[in-house]
């Protein structure tokens, strides 16, 4: 059968009802129909290419084929970057698409070896080197002369970074640094990359010098030979093993027996290290933080990515499967009628939007914060590091819990890997973890609102915590509107910010020392911090929805996602809202019964929202989603490729099943 010629007539239909024109949705998230056409331009290129093709499933590799595989991959990949660079082409989006949850996990889904070496190793040497070293490495780094990636993390701290145990003693005598590993927990344990792919490494150590420690410093170490690959002397180097997803980005540990290298490879941009060995101290110690804020800015879009991919595929199938009876005696209906899976996906393609509303507005600010660094201000880093923090937790929590819904959403066939949905939840709940651990990440937000609660009086220029010095009343009356929800959230925040801080204080008046009162009140913190995080998301789709000029029909969808993933987000906050503000049983119904309403409004235009994501087939890699529906064909071809199908009797039979089926025990 030719999937080409035909396509699955519940979409036909469910394409026909569609309100609004979905290129122009498709353009407004592109940014424009020119970024569109680049978009387009840019996966023909890469979708396109024989060489970046798989003759057999990734399922069927074994761990250290996939790894090859994907070397070979990502190699093709980053050539084919250089050759858009070198025709005019280049540029970020590029290198988002290609390193990020869209285009990239198209071609390598379990994965990508280099992707620290873009994400983190070169942005590290430009935002931590001199310019005699930017100078010296960005350019050999930007060829791919050398690989690198960016080893902080170890087997025993993560996300507590003051804690890692790696040296860096220095000895003026040689003008060099020691590097010494001196437990098995202080072994760099996770970085991408490390295992087998780089050669050199931004590794994150504790300086010495003078017999003092000055704390955690970004030094340059080559690891392996640049012609051989061969472990440098001292180097203590591998991969870490197979995980629940990523296994081709050949995450790796590093230790190191004494290791020297030459002072100038102290990235110095801060802080510096003198020949003599005197320390020269950083304006300020946050300045060390960019590369870190600069990854979680992409891993909020990368979140919005995973999650528009998952609601693709499971909207569509649920368009496409018939199961069950609303009605006795009736035809069974497709699933997406049924107001539990619609209220399983709807709130989910909303979140999609919010969270890419919000990537949006943390990346344009991350870039205004960037330039003022470079002029030596440093009043924005607070606040920047702040929303950095609660997003990235909230967007990849809630993204990790939207994959699974989704692909629960899809039942048994959900479970096949060729839906594509358990490797993106692979993909998408490594975010939990990694670049900071979301717990941590919110407690980082709450030390940032307890500050700006004390000083509340002085919040005009901090955007996002500016509702914290306005006079709040738990009287505001209810209203079925999206703007009392914001009112409603800030109220409930602003409470819970004010009650962890007055907890805190409580606890030292009866003896505490504030680090134990502040661990004591630690839970109450967290909720504080993702409270904020919730309003700011809602607050920030509300702002950027208002100022769209788009077409009425396209501008009246885009309100019902933003109603509904208002009143999504105020009916999972019920019990703080009981606690916080004077909603009423009867008002929580209202709010109820608009979240069926909105359910039924959206239902109609769901496909129709999901089609103008405009994911490719070859990008969305599910059996499931494509764009032409045809789910059952697809399931079973992709069985056909099982190599245990390549014969009709497995040699298993001969060895084991006959002589056990007759040795009638």
């Amino acid at each position: 059968m030719d999937r080409k010629k035909s396509v699955n007539p519940d979409l036909i239909k469910e394409r026909e009802k569609c309100t609004f024109n979905t290129l122009e949705l498709t353009h407004l998230l592109d940014g424009s129909a020119t970024k569109t056409e680049e978009r387009h331009s840019r996966e023909k290129f890469f979708l396109e290419d024989p060489e970046l093709q798989s003759n057999v499933p990734l399922e069927y590799l074994s761990h250290k084929e996939k790894y090859e595989d994907a070397v070979r991959k990502a190699c093709i990949i980053f050539r084919k970057v250089q050759e858009l660079q070198n025709q005019g082409k280049g540029g970020m989006d590029n290198f988002r698409e290609i390193l990020g949850g869209q285009l990239g996990s198209a071609i390598l889904k379990d994965g990508n070896p280099l992707t620290l070496h873009y994400v983190m190793f070169i942005p590290t040497l430009m935002g931590q080197g001199t310019f005699d070293q930017q100078a010296e490495w960005i350019q050999r780094a930007w060829n791919c002369d050398i690989i690198g990636t960016y080893a902080q993390t170890e087997l025993g701290h993560g996300t507590f970074i003051r804690g890692l145990e790696t040296t860096a003693t220095y000895d003026p005598a040689t003008e060099e640094f020691v590097l010494h590993s001196p437990t098995l927990t202080s072994y760099k344990w996770w970085p991408g990359g490390l295992g087998h792919s780089a050669n050199y490494a931004v590794v994150v150590a504790q300086l010495y010098t003078k017999g003092t420690c000055h704390g955690i410093h970004p030094f340059i170490v080559q690891l392996r030979d640049e012609e051989t690959h061969e472990p440098l002397p001292g180097i203590k180097i591998g991969e870490i093993g197979c995980k629940l997803g990523m296994n081709s980005t050949n995450n790796g540990y590093l230790g190191f027996d004494n290791v020297r290298i030459p002072r100038i490879n102290m990235l110095m941009k801060n802080s510096q290290v003198l020949p003599d060995g005197t320390y020269v101290k950083s304006p300020s110690s946050k300045l060390t933080y960019g590369t870190m804020i600069f990854v979680r800015v992409v891993i909020v879009q990368d979140a919005a990515h995973y999650l528009r991919k998952a609601v693709t595929i499971a909207t569509r199938y649920s368009a496409v499967r018939h199961q069950s009876q609303i009605k006795p005696d009736a035809p069974e209906p497709q699933i997406i009628d049924f107001v539990t899976q619609q209220y399983k996906l709807f709130p989910h393609i909303a979140t999609y939007f919010a969270f890419q509303y919000s990537a949006s507005w943390l990346w344009d600010i991350y870039n205004n914060v960037t330039n003022e660094l470079e002029s030596g201000q440093l009043e924005s880093l607070p606040e920047l590091h702040a929303i950095a923090c609660c997003l990235k937790a909230v967007s990849s929590a809630d993204a990790a819990q939207g994959v699974e819904i989704c692909r629960l959403a899809c039942g048994g066939h959900g479970y096949m890997t060729s839906s594509n949905l358990p490797s993106t939840y692979g993909l998408v709940t490594a975010m939990c973890t990694y670049e900071g651990e979301n717990t941590v990440l919110l407690l980082q937000t709450s030390r940032f609102l307890i500050k700006s609660w004390q000083n509340r009086n002085k919040l005009d220029k901090l955007a996002t915590v500016a509702y914290l010095g306005r006079k709040m009343s738990k009287s505001n009356p209810f209203e079925k509107s999206v703007e009392w929800i914001i009112h409603a959230l800030q109220q409930t925040a602003a409470s819970k910010i004010e009650l962890a801080n007055n907890r805190i204080n409580a606890r030292v008046r009866n003896g505490k020392s504030y680090e134990d009162a502040w661990n004591e009140t630690s839970i109450e913190l967290v909720a504080a911090a993702e409270a904020h995080c919730r309003c700011f998301i809602v607050t920030t789709f509300y702002n950027t929805v208002n100022g769209l000029n788009v077409s009425k029909e396209l501008k009246t969808v885009l309100v019902q996602l933003l109603n509904l993933y208002g009143v999504y987000t105020a009916l999972r906050l019920t019990g703080d809202l009981f606690r916080f503000t004077n909603i009423t049983g009867q008002d929580v119904e209202t709010l109820q019964d608009w979240l069926e309403e909105l359910l039924a409004l959206i239902r109609p235009n769901a496909v129709g929202i999901v089609d103008s994501f405009d994911i490719r087939d070859e990008v969305l890699g599910s059996t499931l989603g494509a764009y032409d529906g045809n789910v059952y064909e697809r399931l079973y071809e992709e069985a056909s490729k099982s190599p245990l199908n390549s014969e009709p009797v497995n040699k298993s039979f001969k060895s084991y099943l006959k002589p056990f089926m007759k040795s009638n025990l």
